[in-house]
């Protein structure tokens, strides 16, 4: 019997998130009294995203949230948050689900010390980095832990310490918070992960090929045409670039899954190694210098079995943690979540002022 990927990252992927770029949230309120941010459109270059094989652009559109009082106040320093996005949205697209600037005005209102809040994108020709390294797609992994915190650091009156650093992600966004903050504790001092994709290693189970999504995917003659793809094949080139890159192999430099309606166990175990809760365990003593770690779920989401799992490997090293499953879709309380949990989670865990280690 042939067999084809019934469960991968991808799969998961395509069953929880909307078939669309863009999704509605639900909007909290304005909260009375709250004062405007400051908005800048940015770019940075990606020292380690230089030559990607698959030609995405190293000069990158950040978004750069300062607190009411950054203009008026130069000699304060301010802690920042770099929130990341999901899977088949760019920065721009991601303000609008987490309805920014109006909930990090929300949160400012409501108690929450000031901040800036830095959105990164790292939208690829496939939808998504992964947030991974790969030289097809680039380095994001580092692109994030590194370049743009470096040009942030030297452009805006940061507290340029891990301690005055938080991660956040939402979706593939979660992931990319998990694998990225396990590996950089040095860079950031709190973590929060949010509704994670792609925790688990997922094999290669019995199905019924289908010729039609090969012969789309073969169809593909270079990194553009996979515009033209449904999301769940999209975003197993995606998966690919990211996690099996194949220099070799022009004009997508990477290995799929499967060939010919067959499972490939060499490039599944390539996939499976970039699965956190398969490395989770060697990143144990990084993930103990983190001051605060918290991760959410909505109750209506199929990634929250995964999400559990990752709360339950930490909890049995004894790693501290907060875990919460609340009412909502993967997407449907996202804004809110980001006003009354998100902000002032990193405005607890954040250290402001001169004395930040």
């Amino acid at each position: 019997m042939k067999t084809t990927i019934v469960g991968t990252f991808t799969f998961l992927l395509a069953l929880t998130l909307p078939s669309t770029a863009q999704v509605k949230t639900e909007v909290p309120a304005p909260v009375p009294g709250a004062k405007p941010v400051t908005v800048e459109h940015i770019k940075v270059h990606g020292t380690a995203l230089e030559g990607n094989l698959e030609g995405d652009d190293v000069d990158r559109e950040v978004i750069v949230f300062l607190p009411p009082g950054y203009a008026t106040d130069r000699n304060r320093r301010y802690p920042v948050v770099y929130a990341l996005h999901g899977y088949s949205i760019g920065a721009q697209q991601w303000t609008q689900e987490i309805h920014v600037p109006q909930t990090i005005e929300g949160a400012f209102a409501q108690g929450a010390q000031d901040m800036i809040v830095v959105l990164p994108d790292s939208k690829t020709v496939h939808n998504g980095s992964m947030y991974s390294t790969s030289v097809t797609t680039g380095d994001f992994e580092q692109f994030i832990a590194h370049d743009v915190v470096a040009y942030i650091d030297a452009h805006y009156r940061t507290i340029p310490k891990r301690s005055s650093r938080g991660l956040v992600g939402h979706s593939m966004g979660g992931y990319g918070a998990s694998r990225i903050g396990m590996k950089h504790p040095d860079v950031f001092g709190s973590l929060y992960i949010m509704s994670p994709c792609c925790m688990s290693a997922r094999g290669a189970g019995p199905a019924q090929p289908n010729p039609a999504n090969d012969k789309a995917l073969e169809a593909i003659k270079s990194p553009a045409d996979s515009a033209s793809l449904p999301f769940g094949l999209r975003a197993q080139l995606a998966s690919a670039a990211a996690w099996s890159p194949n220099p070799k192999k022009p004009p997508l430099y990477l290995d799929l899954a499967t060939e010919n309606g067959v499972a490939r166990p060499d490039i599944l175990a390539k996939w499976a190694a970039n699965a956190p809760l398969a490395f989770v365990d060697q990143y144990i003593p990084n993930l103990r210098q983190y001051k605060a770690i918290a991760m959410d779920v909505g109750d209506q989401d199929g990634l929250k079995v995964d999400a559990g799992k990752l709360h339950d490997v930490l909890d049995s090293y004894g790693v501290g943690n907060t875990f919460e499953i609340y009412s909502g879709t993967h997407t449907s309380a996202v804004s809110v979540r980001f006003q009354n949990f998100v902000i002032p989670f990193f405005s607890k865990n954040l250290c402001a002022g001169n004395k930040c280690q």
